[in-house]
């Protein structure tokens, strides 16, 4: 029998930065819409897969909104909540219960398919009882579901990464998932080590500017370079919001701007964190930069004292010392940040991230630096999408033999 051409339509929810949409793009799906509430991965969403993505909370979106008659629904939905490195993770974390967006949609679109992506925590949360009733619940709107825990370095990614992926339809196909390709058995290709992706970029540079290597550029080759035990942190606790609100004063008395003062100092994207009145994003210049800023400024003593003064404080979080083995598939990369280079010198910078993430080497980030290294982290890898994506078609084309 001839085998359908069509391109098969998805939709995606909580798209992030697109690591799950360009994984079905590469193999010949069309994304008709998606969304995501963190502005930084809509605009780099935007820059390089498409206009298709949304801006927006979810639990405001309605379906009426969303296009119908796609074939495939896909939601990678905020997993902090159900993670097992989040040990206060409780079903009263809101974020838990996100999934019932997708559910929503799914109810009231009814695609052919869905994938749910997640991270493995979402298995044991509960004793198991969280990961059974999302299931459950996905079974009582009409769909065969059957899940898997999937290592991304058994398909060819650089690192062993594990996710739950959930997969459902409601036309009596099969839920197809991948055969593993790379591993330590017989017929197996060996794991792509660290050392094979990304040791051309060992000795480069970090830069926010383009790169160019053997004649080939590269962006995003930029790296926090905190990498030692101990770390010099500030002696007294300084209130950030008191602070912000004090620079703001004497910037506005110095009718300089953000964009300026980045420009001053040769970052980007830095100093408007030093005016910005929030835990989760504003910042206190170090000390360096403080000084720096008050020569420009004019401030007074007030804060000097409190900024300037530090001591030598242990790093606690277990994970933030931990070094990229270059001969072996990296450990999971992290939202939080990545891991020590093999050099020592640096952490992981963003673009050899997404190497390993598999973004194809013209994939651009946008953002301040923690924002590119979140929206990497929280990405599927590109490659195990497109595994998962294969399978998929290979059911869909059989609806048209």
């Amino acid at each position: 029998m001839k085998k359908n051409n069509k391109k098969f339509t998805v939709v995606s929810l909580f798209s992030g930065c697109g690591g799950l949409d360009l994984g079905f793009i590469n193999k010949g799906f069309k994304v008709v819409w998606a969304n995501d509430i963190l502005p930084d991965a809509v605009a780099t969403y935007k820059k390089n897969i498409g206009e298709e993505i949304v801006y927006g909370d979810i639990t405001k979106i309605k379906s009426s909104e969303i296009p119908d008659n796609f074939d495939v629904l896909l939601g990678g939905f905020p997993c902090q909540g159900f993670s097992v490195a989040n040990i206060k993770r409780s079903m009263k974390d809101e974020r838990n219960f996100l999934y019932k967006e997708m559910l929503r949609i799914i109810q009231d679109k009814k695609p052919k398919y869905f994938v749910a992506e997640n991270v493995k925590g979402l298995l044991s949360m509960h004793n198991g009882e969280v990961f059974k009733m999302i299931v459950n619940d996905f079974r009582s709107i009409g769909y065969d579901v059957d899940s898997q825990l999937l290592k991304a370095s058994d398909f060819g990614v650089p690192q062993n990464r594990e996710r739950v992926v959930i997969i459902g339809n409601r036309v009596g196909l099969k839920n197809r998932f991948p055969e593993p390709t790379h591993g330590i058995y017989k017929g197996l290709k060996p794991y792509v080590t660290v050392k094979d992706v990304i040791s051309h970029l060992a000795d480069v540079r970090i830069s926010y500017d383009p790169v160019e290597v053997n004649g080939k550029k590269y962006t995003n080759h930029i790296a926090r370079t905190n990498v030692l035990d101990e770390f010099w942190g500030r002696k007294h606790k300084v209130n950030q919001f008191d602070v912000c609100d004090y620079l703001k004063e004497w910037r506005s008395k110095a009718g300089i701007s953000t964009k300026k003062i980045d420009q001053i100092f040769g970052y980007r994207h830095t100093a408007g964190h030093w005016f910005r009145k929030d835990n989760n994003s504003g910042s206190i210049p170090n000390p360096k930069d403080w000084w720096k800023l008050k020569e420009i400024l004019k401030f007074d003593d007030k804060f000097d004292k409190l900024v300037t003064e530090l001591e030598l404080k242990p790093i606690t979080y277990e994970q933030s010392l931990r070094i990229s083995n270059w001969d072996k598939s990296s450990d999971t990369l992290t939202a939080s940040g990545p891991e020590i280079h093999p050099n020592k010198e640096r952490r992981l910078s963003v673009r050899e991230c997404a190497i390993i993430q598999t973004f194809p080497d013209s994939f651009e980030f946008v953002g301040a630096l923690g924002s590119m290294y979140k929206q990497i982290g929280n990405a599927v890898p590109v490659l195990l999408a497109e595994k998962i994506a294969n399978e998929i078609k290979i059911e869909l084309q059989k609806l048209s033999e």
